[in-house]
């Protein structure tokens, strides 16, 4: 069973998801990768207004690849979410609620999860075209000069993604590795 949310997040809708469920996504989503959430921060940091409005917002940590004419973006797969973590505590300070991409999340991503109440997704790597097709539209809105790595708005309808980590403290990398520890290969 999915469970359909809208994006942006609100805090209570937030607060019901749990780890291992899977949900389809419709809405704004923000894209940024590295580069950007180093701007964002170093934006923060200086007290500077951010390209949008942070707010209850999900960013997706992708980099898409060139769109062929007719389609809104390239294909579009996640990207390691690791290499976000040194920015994502203090995004979701600023009020991020959701976070997409692939991979474990450090312990302190996941405390700062449970203290501002964000979520964090997994979408599957390697289906990059056909989470394309989820896609309906998309926009450099900052950073331009960044290439793959600029700051987008995209619209998505009914993008999959799995609850990893919740607002309590739920890990589906460490509690779906819980059957198998005592297994006999």
């Amino acid at each position: 069973m999915h469970i359909s949310i809208e994006s942006p997040l609100s805090a209570e809708v937030a607060g019901q998801l749990r780890a291992g469920d899977q949900v389809r996504i419709s809405g704004t989503l923000h894209v940024a990768r590295d580069a950007a959430h180093k701007r964002l921060v170093e934006a923060l940091e200086r007290r500077e207004q951010l390209p949008f409005d942070i707010a209850g917002q999900t960013i997706y940590y992708m980099g898409p690849s060139p769109a062929k004419p007719g389609d809104a973006i390239g294909s579009a797969g996640p990207t390691t979410s690791g290499r976000m973590d040194i920015y994502a505590p203090r995004l979701m300070q600023a009020g991020l609620r959701a976070m997409i991409g692939k991979g474990a999340r450090s312990r302190d991503v996941k405390q700062a999860m449970q203290q501002y109440g964000a979520v964090y997704f997994a979408a599957l790597g390697g289906a990059g075209a056909l989470l394309a097709k989820r896609i309906i539209r998309a926009e450099v809105i900052a950073y331009d000069e960044l290439g793959a790595e600029a700051l987008r708005r995209i619209e998505v309808q009914d993008f999959p993604a799995t609850v990893v980590n919740d607002t309590v403290g739920g890990d589906l990398y460490e509690s779906g590795r819980v059957p198998f520890r005592h297994s006999v290969l």
